[in-house]
């Protein structure tokens, strides 16, 4: 078994959101096997997310996504990668232009299944589809330069972690950045 289909079998949800679209992902995963880690299975593929914060965990890199014009989180597809830790650091970096990422774990800490509305991406049209997503948190120094990708990116900063709820123009991730700065605030305080 792909050790992330096994961690999700594990994964505890957090919520009924979470329960309900672990069994959703699981069932897809069922249906498409391998094919579900592609951007081939056009209904819906794995992404993975990042939510990096600085070592206080008082602040979150966001940037403004192009596509869905509005402030968010960085991540991307899996693309046939398995490992959807690895697709995280990657994304992270590319989109971020930070070197230095640490992962608070190798686990993700939250999942969802996110609707993508069509659109055109490098000229040719997208059907709307699903991402089955998993998020990982990272740690990442306010002191190093941030850079965003111009491809997909009008601008990248750090802000204060909770200033994402209002800084989101959809209403859909306010209840999923929530609970992911509602993590980060539990790990602040045991730390």
């Amino acid at each position: 078994m792909i050790p992330i289909i096994k961690e999700i079998i594990d994964y505890q949800p957090v919520n009924e959101q979470e329960q309900k679209d672990k069994e959703s992902i699981l069932d897809y995963y069922n249906y498409y096997n391998q094919k579900a880690f592609s951007r081939s299975a056009l209904q819906a593929h794995f992404s993975a997310s990042c939510w990096i914060v600085d070592e206080t965990m008082t602040h979150l890199v966001v940037h403004f996504h192009k596509l869905y014009q509005n402030w968010g989180w960085l991540g991307g597809h899996a693309d046939g990668d398995t490992n959807l830790l690895e697709v995280a650091i990657k994304e992270a970096k590319e989109e971020s232009g930070l070197a230095n990422i640490t992962p608070v774990s190798n686990n993700f800490i939250s999942l969802e299944v996110l609707p993508v509305h069509p659109h055109i991406k490098n000229g040719e049209f997208v059907s709307s589809h699903l991402h089955m997503n998993v998020t990982y948190l990272f740690i990442a120094s306010m002191q190093d330069e941030l850079h965003f990708r111009p491809d997909e990116s009008c601008d990248i900063r750090w802000v204060p972690i909770d200033d994402i709820i209002s800084l989101t123009n959809e209403e859909c991730m306010k209840p999923i950045y929530q609970k992911l700065n509602d993590y980060v605030k539990k790990i602040r305080l045991t730390r």
